[in-house]
């Protein structure tokens, strides 16, 4: 099994090989001219997008600087997904993104982790999670979504919560770690936060 095979499947591997390495430097390139682009170039900015990612949307709109290993190479988003500025994406892995998906302000999806063994990560070992977020999710300013975490369509990620497990549809969750706080219901249509 290659090395590049491994990543893709979510075993050990050495991400500093020669193949994945070059095809990291192709994707970098393209989101260096993404992030170079003005704010008047926003068909420029679409038209990259499409290239970057293994599958966009219509209507997605990404603020740089936006910043991810490999570019969006392996993240589908959906229809109509905002992300505010400095959104990262550890992108090593898959990260499956919903409709209508938000997110606030210096959010971190990561789906890159390394072995806990000090000899093995010494040699440069890792190994990826994918990550999904269901549609219509709101991503709160500072969250971080942690390698294999599932988050639950039209659910909210508070500000600075760390999302470490998978978190259900239709709820409000908070913290670190992460913890839902309670369902959406009814009764939130039409209402600001209280």
């Amino acid at each position: 099994m290659t090395e590049k095979e491994k990543m893709q499947a979510g075993e050990l591997y050495l991400p500093n090989d020669e193949d994945i390495a070059e095809e990291q430097k192709a994707c970098l390139e393209k989101l260096y001219d993404y992030n170079a682009t003005r704010p008047s170039e926003t068909k420029k900015r679409e038209r990259l997008l499409k290239e970057m990612f293994a599958e966009i949307g219509k209507g997605c709109y990404i603020e740089p600087p936006f910043h991810a290993n490999f570019g969006g190479k392996h993240c589908r988003f959906g229809k109509n997904v905002y992300a505010n500025f400095n959104l990262t994406l550890v992108d090593d892995g898959e990260i499956f993104v919903g409709d209508n998906v938000m997110f606030a302000p210096s959010v971190i999806v990561a789906t890159a982790s390394h072995p806990l063994s000090g000899e093995l990560r010494a040699k440069g070992y890792q190994y990826n999670k994918p990550v999904k977020i269901g549609k219509n999710c709101w991503i709160g300013s500072g969250a971080i979504v942690l390698p294999g975490v599932s988050i639950g369509e039209n659910t909210v990620i508070g500000a600075g919560s760390v999302v470490n497990k998978d978190i259900p549809a239709n709820v409000v969750a908070v913290g670190n770690p992460c913890k839902v706080i309670r369902e959406i219901s009814e009764r939130d249509a039409g209402y600001l936060k209280k």
